[in-house]
């Protein structure tokens, strides 16, 4: 076998397990948290692990830089804090990947590849690397398009409550309860906040923080201006939620004329050149045979 299939061969091995590491769910996470689900404490299995992950988590957080550690922790919470990667098993997945993948390219060098391979295998590293960074911006990217959906729809629903005689808090509470999407889950966690003692508008403010909808963000200063002038609370929500549901629709009407423009190079690559040969073969086949039985 050559070098530089061996050394193919090794780092597409290397990024296969990168990848099931980085996709894997410990087993005493996943039981302690079926247990907890089913109502059951057991508090040895979570000991355990935290023993055992605690210092090379530890170790990670102390050699990773701040700027990635800050970067990697708002990108976590902007996807919802998945309990299948928390912040620690990503740091210390990327300490594990880096001497593997300097490894890998003292290994690719020692062959003696051509230079685009080396070039290659590194770039590789480097994108195996950010892999946890790109992964988490998509999911948080998804939860805002998410948020933003049903932002005009919760805030009817509130509108509606606070109309009806509860007030702020309790027309959130409701909100939240009766909702079932990842804008529901957002208030519950505010209103755990709340609940924890924060004040209302440091729960609002890390709400915006989480989540990067520049929607949700007005209404968030709507309601700490109206809390703090005094100004009515279902008028702010009424006008919120008019203003939600007009750029709503806005936005499906740029979706829709847009349309047109997207659907012009598939017909132009995949339509129309099937078209032309159904409908100009007959008539080539037939000139080519006149034209050859004329020249008999």
């Amino acid at each position: 076998m050559s070098p530089t299939i061996l050394a193919v061969l090794v780092a597409a091995g290397l990024t296969a397990i990168a990848l099931v590491l980085m996709t894997a769910v410990q087993p005493v996470r996943a039981r302690t948290l079926a247990n907890l689900q089913r109502g059951e404490r057991i508090v040895a299995p979570v000991e355990v692990a935290r023993s055992d992950v605690g210092a090379l988590e530890r170790i990670a957080r102390a050699v990773t830089p701040s700027p990635i550690v800050s970067l990697l922790e708002r990108q976590h919470a902007r996807a919802g804090r998945p309990q299948t990667a928390p912040v620690g098993r990503l740091l210390t997945l990327k300490l594990v990947w880096v001497p593997v993948s300097v490894l890998l390219l003292l290994l690719v060098i020692s062959a003696r590849p051509a230079p685009i391979l080396i070039a290659l295998v590194a770039v590789l590293a480097v994108a195996i690397y950010f892999l946890p960074d790109l992964l988490l911006l998509g999911r948080g990217q998804e939860r805002d398009a998410k948020v933003q959906l049903e932002l005009a729809d919760t805030l009817d629903q509130m509108t509606i409550a606070v109309e009806a005689g509860l007030g702020f808090d309790a027309a959130l509470m409701r909100v939240a309860s009766n909702g079932k999407g990842v804008l529901a889950s957002e208030l519950k966690r505010t209103l755990q906040d709340m609940r924890m003692g924060l004040s209302r508008s440091q729960a609002f403010r890390e709400l915006g923080e989480r989540n990067n909808v520049d929607d949700l963000r007005t209404f968030i200063r709507a309601v700490l201006q109206a809390d703090a002038f005094g100004i009515s609370v279902g008028d702010v929500l009424r006008t919120q939620a008019s203003e939600m549901r007009l750029k709503r629709r806005q936005r499906a009407e740029e979706k829709a004329q847009q349309v047109p423009v997207k659907v012009i190079f598939p017909l132009m690559l995949c339509i129309l050149p099937v078209l032309f040969i159904v409908i100009l073969a007959p008539a080539v086949m037939g000139l080519v045979d006149s034209f050859s039985g004329s020249g008999l």
